[in-house]
């Protein structure tokens, strides 16, 4: 079995943010038995999908990345779907609604992969990537490929036991609802001109909502009463629309980011005394500037 492998690859045109230098090995696996065949062969790696909410460094990354975009199966049968975990999330959506099945009318405007939107249970809209979920593929070290139902994976706000434990999202099944394929793509155009009114588009790179809503309060609502609109650093800066987005303008540097998030934090912390926390992953190497903000921040 071959699988697609680039060494010194350049990812900076892969990442939400157009930021990151060459990433010294990165496959590109297009089944469950080809990401398994490279965790065979690869005993340290990182595993990404669109690279939708991570900040990798301007220096590079000295590691192994396996990207999973380019496994993007999908089975349908009557009102269930299965996906593999590259699949875009408009994508799906749009597959859903030809279907006449309702669930993912909110990740229309979703840059990220079902991968990554299960990792973070990502929501919006009045909907979650968990409310339809029946079972997750998942693979870890320990285990080899394996199952977990719903219940299973912990899900909570922007969190699943994929983050605390080494467990990758390999697909996942779904039970949806059916309803007429008209009034889903009418919810999921209500969902993209809420999406244009209130976030900035892809034509501007950015890794979506920086930081996580404290619990009963509003990020956003916080760095817009701290006055973090005005922070900039470098051609990265704090989207003029809503103060929860970072926009790179052209040539913007992770160090530039790794500054407007921290000059952010600080803002809301010395205003209200609230501590936010970034959603935004590193990859990569750290200048000594860069493993300073990444400590502080409690970005990992």
């Amino acid at each position: 079995m071959h699988v697609e492998v680039e060494e010194n690859f350049d990812v900076k045109n892969l990442t939400s943010f157009k930021i990151g230098g060459k990433i010294k090995k990165v496959y590109f696996p297009k089944s469950i038995e080809e990401f398994v065949q490279v965790c065979s062969c690869e005993k340290k790696f990182e595993v990404l999908g669109n690279f939708s909410n991570t900040l990798v460094s301007s220096d590079g990354f000295d590691g192994v990345v396996i990207i999973t975009s380019k496994m993007n199966n999908i089975i349908t049968d009557k009102n269930s779907i299965y996906a593999d975990c590259g699949i875009k999330g408009p994508k799906l959506a749009q597959i859903a609604q030809k279907h006449g099945l309702s669930g993912f009318e909110f990740m229309i405007g979703f840059p990220g992969s079902l991968g990554g939107n299960i990792y973070m249970n990502a929501s919006a809209n009045g909907q979650c990537i968990s409310d339809k979920l029946v079972k997750v593929k998942c693979f870890s070290q320990e285990k080899g490929v394996f199952d977990l139902k719903k219940d299973d994976m912990k899900f909570s706000y922007r969190t699943s036991i994929c983050q605390k434990e080494k467990i990758y999202v390999l697909g996942a099944e779904f039970l949806l609802d059916e309803k007429s394929p008209e009034e889903i793509k009418n919810k999921m155009e209500e969902n993209l001109e809420f999406r244009k009114k209130h976030q900035p588009s892809l034509a501007l790179p950015n890794c979506g909502s920086v930081f996580r809503n404290p619990e009963g309060n509003s990020a956003g609502k916080l760095l817009e009463e701290s006055g973090a609109k005005n922070i900039s650093s470098g051609n990265v800066k704090v989207w003029e629309n809503h103060a929860n987005f970072i926009v790179n303008n052209k040539n913007g540097t992770s160090e530039d980011v790794l500054n407007v998030i921290y000059n952010m934090y600080v803002k809301v912390k010395e205003k209200f005394g609230i501590e936010l926390k970034p959603e935004v992953k590193y990859l990569g190497n750290k200048n000594k500037r860069e493993a300073e903000l990444c400590k502080i921040l409690n970005i990992k």
